[in-house]
């Protein structure tokens, strides 16, 4: 499936999509700095214990270069001679980052969850700085999906930047079938158990499932325990598309209406871009 067959189906997303076309457009004129992989025999004890990639002092990935990516990234946005939502608030936030001194690292502890560092505009901070890091990271993330053995990592958070999962993906056929958590931050996918709540962890018996009508692959699976829900791909070669998350931000619509929370890390998170952008869709995005 294409984006652009998508889109004809849901065009109330357009102005995500216009917006994430925008961002990159600007991205390919920031250069990618060189990233240091880790010695991976001096991180496995800190694996093996729960400790995520980034957070790490034994595998020492220098977060810094790909904030002074994302500094670099807001700086042009900021430059541009529109006048509208985001470039307002990324020029506000470049004469934040100005007058900071290491602002690379102020940025890189920021996507850390730092909650001592508070600069304007958090949630298009988090949206740039994660679109910068991920370029910057990019061959970490490979070369780690390549090392790491994935039983030994069955935990409720990302192995790379330990963020909670923005969506879970289902793959196999039974009895042998796999669930994948799927970092909206970073972009890792790594394997967790199929009968325990990504949030709170409670089992089977206090999960559930929601159809979406009009959606044959996408589901809601939600928690009694905590309410919290994990938007869910069924399928497999589409990867691209129905996990970048916010194609599916209809659904996140749904699920809020049901009472359901969101309890997963997201670069689109409600009212964090701009417009409201799950209560501004229309209302046949609910349907």
């Amino acid at each position: 499936m294409t984006q652009d067959t998508w889109l004809a189906a849901h065009p109330y997303l357009r102005p995500l999509v216009d917006l994430s076309a925008h961002v990159d457009r600007a991205a390919v004129y920031v250069a990618v700095a060189n990233v240091r992989m880790p010695d991976w025999d001096d991180y496995r004890a800190d694996f093996l214990a729960g400790v995520s990639l980034l957070s790490s002092g034994h595998a020492a990935v220098d977060l810094e270069p790909g904030g002074r990516m994302a500094a670099a990234l807001i700086e042009r946005l900021a430059a541009g001679p529109s006048r509208d939502w985001l470039s307002d608030q990324a020029r506000a936030l470049d004469a934040e980052l100005r007058d900071s001194p290491h602002a690379g690292r102020r940025i890189a502890d920021c996507l850390l969850g730092d909650e001592a560092v508070t600069p304007p505009f958090p949630g298009l901070l988090r949206y740039l700085g994660w679109t910068a890091m991920g370029r910057y990271l990019r061959p970490v993330v490979r070369a780690f999906d390549a090392w790491r053995n994935e039983d030994r990592w069955l935990r409720r958070y990302c192995p790379t930047c330990g963020s909670l999962p923005a969506m879970a993906q289902l793959v196999g056929a039974d009895p042998g079938r796999k669930r994948l958590l799927s970092c909206g931050c970073c972009g890792t996918r790594w394997q967790f158990t199929r009968t325990a709540c990504p949030f709170c962890e409670a089992d089977s018996q206090r999960l559930a499932s929601l159809a979406i009508e009009g959606e044959p692959r996408l589901r809601i699976d939600h928690c009694e325990s905590c309410r919290g829900y994990l938007k869910t791909y069924d399928g497999e070669g589409d990867e691209g598309l129905l996990l970048a998350d916010w194609s599916s931000l209809h659904i996140d619509l749904i699920a809020h209406d049901r009472g359901l929370q969101r309890l997963a890390a997201s670069l689109f998170d409600p009212g964090a871009l701009g417009p409201d952008p799950v209560h501004s869709l229309p209302a046949e995005a609910a349907r």
